[in-house]
């Protein structure tokens, strides 16, 4: 790998998780601790990350969260397969709140010719549900996040302290043994009102937000009702789900659903 795509795919990988740890890093791009330390020693000077001891944080404000056509493409097969099997928990005439992010935006995409009541603070799923006769759309207000079309901030929390929804739809930037975590503190605040709001808790992570942490705890599995994964899930973290006693949903790729209930 060339120099400038290696530090292109450090910088994704920093993005997308909100923190790394230097030793995870050396390995998602094959080199030595020593070459990631320098790839991330360069990606400060350009003001894209803040390194502390041991890893790094993405700070860039040009890039805080990835674009949302760049982070639709990672892992966009298994984010539909995702979506798709998550629709299946969704019945005509629910009222559903739809976290903003390209996962739950591949849900959307499977919903448009529903019957529902959507809540969203995304202003990329509010514009999709936009020709849809069926769905009736409130949208959330707020900060709008850049990048993600995404409100939050305290005028989304005092909105969503106003609404009940039967389930609640939410990505999440890293997933370990003690529950979920994202990466923007302000977001999280905005998630932890959503999840009040809602009967049950529905997360929605590919396999590769398995074992990280983000920079924000979100949450504990006690307060999470379900987790829809892709295929791709290692057997140990299917059994991990068990544990917390948390039903898993696995998306089976091109094909019909598949279910592994804790």
């Amino acid at each position: 790998m060339i120099l400038d795509e290696r530090r292109q795919q450090a910088m994704r990988y920093v993005a997308e998780r909100g923190f790394v740890a230097l030793p995870e890093l050396a390995s998602e791009l094959g080199v030595s601790e020593s070459t990631a330390r320098r790839d991330l020693a360069q990606l400060e000077q350009e003001g894209i990350v803040r390194r502390t001891r041991g890893g790094a944080v993405f700070v860039s404000d040009r890039f805080s969260v990835l674009s949302y056509a760049v982070r639709e493409s990672i892992e966009a097969a298994g984010k539909h397969d995702i979506g798709r099997t998550a629709a299946t928990l969704i019945e005509d005439g629910d009222a559903v709140l739809l976290d903003g992010g390209t996962t739950t935006y591949q849900l959307a995409r499977e919903l448009t010719s529903r019957s529902l009541q959507v809540v969203t603070n995304s202003l990329p799923i509010a514009t999709l549900f936009g020709g849809s006769p069926e769905i009736e759309v409130v949208v959330i207000g707020g900060y709008l996040y850049p990048r993600t079309g995404v409100a939050c901030g305290p005028l989304a929390q005092r909105m969503l302290e106003d609404v009940h929804v039967n389930k609640l739809f939410m990505g999440a930037a890293g997933i370990v043994e003690d529950g979920c975590y994202n990466a923007n503190a302000l977001m999280v605040e905005a998630e932890r009102q959503m999840m009040r709001s809602a009967d049950e808790v529905i997360i929605l992570a590919d396999h590769t937000k398995f074992g990280r942490r983000a920079l924000v705890k979100l949450c504990g599995f006690e307060e999470v009702n379900c987790v829809v994964s892709d295929e791709n899930l290692s057997d140990s973290w299917r059994a991990a789900m068990g544990r917390v006693n948390v039903r898993l949903l696995l998306a089976e790729g091109n094909s019909s659903d598949g279910e592994k209930r804790s």
